[in-house]
């Protein structure tokens, strides 16, 4: 679809045509015809009068589309060589400023190479155009006119989502289908169920889910978890994802997928959790969805995952034979998101008489309704019927695109269509912001300001944005309200409009090929990988025209906001690759851990958007000074850059600059206020010259967002802070000013602070170091009615805080760190209205000399803070006094470090509504009404520190448990006392049958006085959780026993604990912890042996580590049936686990080590039927092993010298226990080398021996499914070249490719003493990724023809000759890698 180019394109190539230092340029060219820019003008004017006729028949003749194609790439080139003579033009403009003279200009325009060039593309240009111009006349095309007039931001209301509709009835029997589904325990003890929808593009099956999972029903899930999938199926990614979206925390990422597993199993373990897959394609297969699934086997009975798919066989191999198939919406339901979208409440004409036709163009597809309201609510009744009727309904076509997504493409602007075809680059499921997509519009050149129009070029690609958000091209996810999505059918529709334009760079085998075809290719991004070598970027060398260069994050980190890690990207590619896209104007190496960039970056003058944000970058090279176009340099997070180039005032077009997180910035360049057209600026550092002084702000009309002036210790007089004129930047939202240290003179501090007033609509202020004695009298002023935060950071000469009260609309106010404030009373409140009146957060910490908080006079008992809700008192010890009373709103006290605190509270004010309370190390609490006692209950969390005396402060006023009465977490940490007062609290309120405790989870740390946790505990019927930490005096547990409703149980550091039970495990318990426990003997005291006893206990996760003394786990009793995780580890003096494993066990995993006394585990270890992993090691004492069970996929056996481990292999390998073994890990391997099991995945071989017979075995290369090898040996002589060579100086190819698979992605070769070289048998190993060498002294060379291409990661470590080649001679044949690590170095 070249017509959304070329017509958006042609005004603005007759613009530059026009244009009258073009015109002189090209006059000034010598052997150029000065009349060609005239027949340009003359030729493509011709052309735009027929685009209208050509757009319409491109629809049935493939001839229009394919001439609109071609003229489409011509308007490309027009462009590109217009945009060279202006950057030329630019150029001289500035040296002409800088003093330069014209003819040094002049005579480089004389020079014949040059002219050549340009001739060539010129005459080339010209030609085009003749034979553009006479396939036109073949058809017939016709001059229709044309409109200029231009577009406009509509004057509508943008409503981004809306409700769902129509699909009540659906939500209604998924959630019962989940809340049936998962009382029902699968076969082969599977304790999740799979539901999928099943339904095509645009039924809403998406928005469906949202809907499920974010209904109150299914709050009894947790975790929960949301994953889009996509068609770009990658089963670590996903993993990663799943993993991210139930910790909702930040997933370090990897290429392991077993490590991802282990972390995500320990996170499902033992919970009920719902997790959603949507969008799963049939790109994942079987075989990958067996192994994704692996993890969810660990939750408890009931856990769920709801798959959303267009396709039935996708349903049927996750394992839901009777999924549920979505259906149309009803009509009515489809006429309510039209009329929704169309904003036809807001219409007075009768619009009904077209609802059939509405309908019948929907088809009931829920998208299609969306979309034809979104086109049709910016225009009149009369254009609505001639959009119904048009022949593009009719049209069939292959392309799979719903004719109305079509028909609102087609009726977009011309400007807007090529700004939606943009996006094609981006993947499927992407989210993306506003700006960051506005930013590489305006890049691109795709949003152009019009003469009559007073807006900046962002405000107009703002108005763009919104434009495709209300036609419902652009959507919001529900979990994001800052990031947009678009529908993957949109992003089918952004591709076909694009055509060759826009390439993603998709890892997949057959791209290569596709893309060398396309040497039309303008615009391409790529998924970012953990390691981008070389190879991958091969195929760009044969797009020399491209303008966009662009990594994307497609991973968790990107989903949830958070940074991703960096990425290791070879040291060649921006070195050999830039050079080649001399056309760029998009350039980004986001997160890349790259250092330096080339000088050859200066040579890029179309560049307009360069991106280096979270970059190892230590400098940047003086050349990007002459990137005179550039518009946008993101700079965020590069923590190793120092200093930017000195030159940077050259960059008269920059716009953004965006340095925030640089800390290492030690000055800004010299006349950084030449840069007008400035906007984002987020950090200035003030330098000591008078070139980089705060007074270059003062140009910088245009600032908006956050501004930080740091360093302003380097301020040094009056009228330097006046001329930053801080008052006229009325765009300006934040401003922190920052001193870095208190040297500077109290008197110049206050002045420069009282020079640097902003503008009264500022809603954030920071202030940090600042040395003067007061604050200037324009801080707290309540002419700043728009100020919502406030912070004041270590202002230690100051004694008396601003008047913030009279800020009418400060929510947050943050005060840290100020030494000289003694009191905090009227002066903080200020004169005239009620104080405080939106305040909702207030913190105070570290202040030392704090002594008293006054009341405030104004208050008339309406309550000066009635909105706080969060009070936060920290690390003010001399503090004492009231807080303020009448706190209705409060929700979280924290009140910690205030050792001299006693709070006193009036007879009748102190009444709050916090959920949070906490005290830490206060002397006293003294109340005079029980008003405080009743607040209690609403709190639900309580956390007490120390604070001995707060017994004295609740004995007067009844027992606090009951008043806790909506607590469900408690935190006791150094108050043994209050741990046995509220166990005799339980026991009274039991007998009075007045306990009403809802406690959920009780943590106690650090209770040394505490011998044994209270018997009242035991009455405690809700709780769930109790963690143990540091009571190093802890004895036992209450012969009664532990609640009933307790789940999870941790206990670290009881150095006097000697059993966890008296008589046996509570059969309650789901999970058990116990770490560092010294003198812990055995889990039970005094054992009683119940016939199938086991059978009734729910303990399913049991981990012991670091207990020295621990000799037994149990003596009689089994291990209970639903246990599916034992964890054992650093216990020297256990003998025994117990007598036998149940035959019906569910035990997944064992994981035993550093056991030196442990002789035999238990009996039936080839009845555990569910067993995946096995590991044991570091258990010298160990003896036996019997045969496991068929399935097994995990095995580790090392360190246990007594065991022959290869006879117990080979015995299970005769048994047919190892054909699903995936990972094998051993010491040595002699007598297996031949018949390794069939399937692995990971073999890890420690302690070789003879390794050069391993290799001879062959045995190796016929694992076909080994991605990773790890080779070990010790006092292993015999290996010279890995792999192995003849004798003779000739290399037996033929017989090194049999040594090693080549499936190997992942090869670790380590403590071989006469490993000298690496031999050319590596070259076979074409999808090795990862290269690891540890410990052979010897070792000196590679191979000679090099490293596979394949190759992205290479670590090296006590390799001393091999290092020093590598860092030398070596060191072109490792360019091509994106990450070389040396003794711990990266190079």
């Amino acid at each position: 679809m070249g017509d959304a180019v070329v017509r958006a394109f042609l005004p603005l190539l007759l613009q530059k045509l026009a244009d009258r230092e073009v015109l002189e340029y090209i006059g000034r060219l010598k052997g150029v015809n000065k009349m060609v820019l005239h027949k340009w003008t003359t030729t493509l004017t011709a052309i735009e009068g027929v685009l209208n006729d050509a757009e319409e028949k491109q629809l049935t003749q493939e001839g229009v589309r394919l001439w609109l194609d071609d003229l489409r790439d011509l308007a490309y080139d027009v462009e590109d060589i217009l945009d060279a003579f202006a950057a030329k033009m630019l150029k001289r403009r500035i040296q002409r400023q800088q003093g330069c003279t014209s003819m040094l200009w002049i005579s480089s325009l004389s020079k014949p190479k040059f002219n050549f060039s340009v001739n060539s593309e010129i005459k080339d240009i010209t030609d085009r155009l003749e034979e553009i111009t006479n396939r036109e006349k073949q058809f017939g095309l016709k001059k229709l006119g044309v409109s200029t007039k231009p577009w406009k931001m509509p004057q509508t209301t943008s409503l981004i989502d809306g409700p769902v509709i129509g699909r009540d009835e659906d939500k209604k029997k998924i959630v019962d289908h989940l809340l049936s589904k998962q009382e029902t325990c699968t076969s082969n003890f599977q304790n999740f169920q799979v539901l999928a929808v099943v339904g095509t593009g645009g039924l809403g099956k998406t928005t469906l889910a949202k809907h499920v999972f974010n209904d109150a029903a299914t709050q009894q899930f947790s975790p929960k978890g949301w994953v889009s999938v996509s068609d770009d199926f990658d089963i670590v990614r996903v993993t990663a994802a799943i993993l991210e979206a139930v910790t909702s925390g930040h997933v370090t990422e990897s290429k392991e997928l077993n490590s991802i597993q282990e972390k995500l199993s320990k996170e499902l373990a033992g919970k009920k959790f719902l997790i959603v897959l949507d969008d799963v394609w049939d790109t994942c297969s079987y075989d990958q969805w067996t192994t994704l699934q692996s993890p969810f086997r660990v939750g408890a009975v009931g856990s769920m995952i709801l798959v959303t798919t267009r396709d039935a066989n996708v349903a049927k191999m996750v394992g839901d034979t009777n999924p549920y198939n979505l259906g149309l919406i009803s009509e009515d339901d489809c006429w309510k998101i039209f009329e929704h979208h169309a904003l036809l409440n807001d219409r007075t004409q009768n619009v009904k008489l077209l609802k059939e036709k509405v309908i019948v163009k929907c088809k009931g597809l829920p998208l299609a309704a969306r979309t034809l309201g979104g086109l049709l609510r910016c225009r009149s009744v009369d254009e609505w019927e001639e959009i119904l009727d048009h022949k593009m309904w009719n049209l069939s076509e292959k392309t799979g695109i719903l004719p109305a997504l079509k028909l609102s493409y087609h009726y977009l602007p011309s400007n807007l269509k090529r700004c939606f075809t943009y996006c094609a680059i981006l993947p499927n499921d992407y989210e993306f912001r506003e700006k960051q997509l506005i930013l590489l519009w305006m890049a691109e050149g795709l949003i152009q300001q019009q003469p009559e129009e007073n807006k900046q070029m962002e405000d107009l690609g703002s108005d763009y944005f919104k434009e495709l958000v209300s036609r419902s091209l652009f959507q919001k996810p529900s979990k994001d309200g800052l990031r947009y999505i678009m529908h993957d059918l949109v992003t089918d529709l952004a591709r076909w409009a694009a055509g060759k334009t826009c390439r993603r760079l998709e890892d997949k085998p057959n791209y290569d090929s596709q893309l060398r075809c396309l040497p039309k290719v303008r615009h391409s991004s790529y998924i970012r990988g953990m390691h981008d070598g070389a190879k991958k970027f091969e195929v760009y060398s044969e797009v020399v025209r491209m303008r966009t260069f662009l990594p994307l994050n497609l991973s968790p980190h990107q989903l949830s906001g958070s940074f991703p890690l960096p990425s290791f990207l070879a040291h060649k590619v921006p070195f050999d690759l830039l050079p080649k896209l001399q056309y760029l104007r998009v350039l980004s190496f986001h997160t890349y851990r790259i250092t330096e960039l080339p000088n050859t970056i200066g040579k890029l003058k179309h560049l307009r958007y360069l991106d280096l944000s979270h970059t190892y970058i230590r400098s940047l090279p003086d050349s990007i000074s002459s990137l005179c176009n550039l518009q946008t340099l993101i700079l965020e997070g590069c923590s190793q850059l120092k200093a930017l180039p000195t030159s940077m005032r050259n960059l008269i077009n920059l716009r953004h600059l965006n340095n925030t997180g640089v800390p290492l910035l030690e000055q800004m360049p010299p006349q950084l206020g030449r840069l007008t057209n400035l906007q984002t600026l987020p950090n200035f550092v003030v330098g000591k010259g008078s070139g980089s002084g705060v007074r270059e702000i003062g140009s910088l009309l245009h600032l908006q967002g956050t501004l930080h002036l740091s360093k302003l210790e380097n301020v040094i007089g009056v009228e330097d802070a006046r001329s930053a004129t801080l008052q006229s930047k009325e765009r300006l939202e934040a401003l922190s000013l920052e001193w870095s240290n208190l040297s500077v003179s109290t008197e110049i501090a206050a002045v420069v602070l009282d020079m640097l007033q902003p503008h009264r609509k500022l809603k954030e202020l920071n202030i940090s170091g600042y040395a003067g004695l007061k604050f200037a009298s324009w801080i707290g002023d309540p002419s700043f009615s728009n100020m919502v935060h406030v912070r004041l950071h270590g202002c230690n000469h100051c004694q008396f805080l601003p008047p913030f009260g009279q800020l009418s609309s400060l929510k947050t106010l943050h005060i840290q760190g100020m030494d000289a404030v003694e009191s905090v009373g009227s002066e903080f409140y200020g004169e005239g209205n009620l104080p405080f009146q939106a305040l909702e957060t207030l913190v105070f910490r570290y202040l030392e000399n704090w002594k008293e908080w006054s009341p405030c006079q104004q208050d008339l008992g309406i309550g000066i803070l009635s909105c706080l809700k969060m009070l936060s008192i920290a690390d003010c010890p001399k503090l004492e006094g009231s807080l303020p009373e009448k706190l209705d709103s409060l929700e979280n006290l924290s009140i910690s470090g205030c050792e001299k605190l006693v709070m006193h509270t009036s007879p009748v004010h102190f009444e709050f509504q916090t959920e949070s309370l906490g005290f830490l190390n206060i002397s006293a609490l003294k109340f005079q009404t029980k008003a405080f006692m009743k607040s209690l209950e609403k709190v639900k969390y309580l956390g007490i520190t120390g604070c001995e005396e707060l017994m004295s402060s609740f004995q007067n006023e009844g027992r606090l448990l009951q008043h806790l009465i909506s607590l469900d977490r408690l935190h006791i940490e150094d108050n043994s006392a209050l741990v046995e007062k509220l166990g005799k609290e339980a026991e009274q309120l039991l007998q009075l049958r007045i306990l009403d405790c809802k406690l959920e989870s009780l943590v106690l740390r650090n209770c040394r006085s505490l011998l044994k946790v209270p018997e009242g505990l035991h009455h405690l019927t809700s709780l769930q959780d109790l963690g143990i930490y540091e009571c190093s005096n802890l004895v036992s547990f209450p012969d009664v026993g532990l609640p009933s409703s307790l789940k999870r149980i941790t206990i670290r550091k009881c150095d006097s604990l000697l059993y966890f039970a008296r008589y046996q495990i509570p059969s309650s318990l789901e999970r058990i912890e116990i770490k560092y426990c010294e003198n812990l003997k055995s889990l039970i005291e005094t054992e009683e042996v119940v016939v199938e006893s086991s059978s009734s206990y729910c303990l399913e996760f049991l981990a012991i580590g670091e207990c020295p003394s621990l000799m037994s786990l149990l003596f009689k009793s089994q291990l209970p049936r639903a246990l599916k995780q034992l964890h054992i580890w650093n216990c020297s003096l256990l003998e025994l686990i117990t007598d036998r494993f149940l035959d019906d066990s569910q035990l997944e995993q064992i994981h035993i080590t550093t056991c030196p006394n442990l002789k035999f585990l238990p009996e039936g270890l080839c009845h555990l039927t569910n067993l995946q992993s096995f590991s044991i090691s570091g258990c010298q004492s160990l003896v036996s092993l019997s045969s496991m069970s068929v399935g097994i996929i995990f095995i580790t056996i090392t360190d246990c010298k007594k065991l022959e481990v290869v006879h117990v292999l080979r015995d299970m390998q005769h048994n047919k226990s190892l054909n699903s073994l995936a990972v094998l890990r051993i010491d040595d391997c002699e007598g297996l080398i031949s018949c390794f099991p069939p399937n692995l995945t990971q073999l890890d071989i420690w302690k070789m021996k003879n390794c050069k017979a391993l290799l001879e075995s062959q045995g190796l290369h016929s694992l076909t499914s080994l991605r990773w090898l790890s080779i070990k040996g010790k006092d292993d002589p015999s290996l010279v070249s890995f792999p192995i060579t003849a004798d003779k100086e000739k290399e037996n190819k033929n017989e090194m490719m049999f040594q090693l698979p080549k499936s190997l992605i992942g090869l670790i070769i380590c403590g071989f003493p006469n490993l000298k070289k690496l031999s050319n048998g590596f070259q076979f190993l074409n999808s090795l990724e990862r290269l690891t060498i540890k410990d052979c002294p010897k070792l000196a060379s590679i191979p000679e023809e090099g490293l596979p291409l394949s190759l992205e990661h290479f670590t090296i470590d006590e390799c001393p000759l091999l290092e020093k080649r590598c860092k030398g001679r070596y060191r072109p044949k490792i360019a091509h890698l994106s990450f070389v690590r040396i003794n711990n170095r990266e190079i």
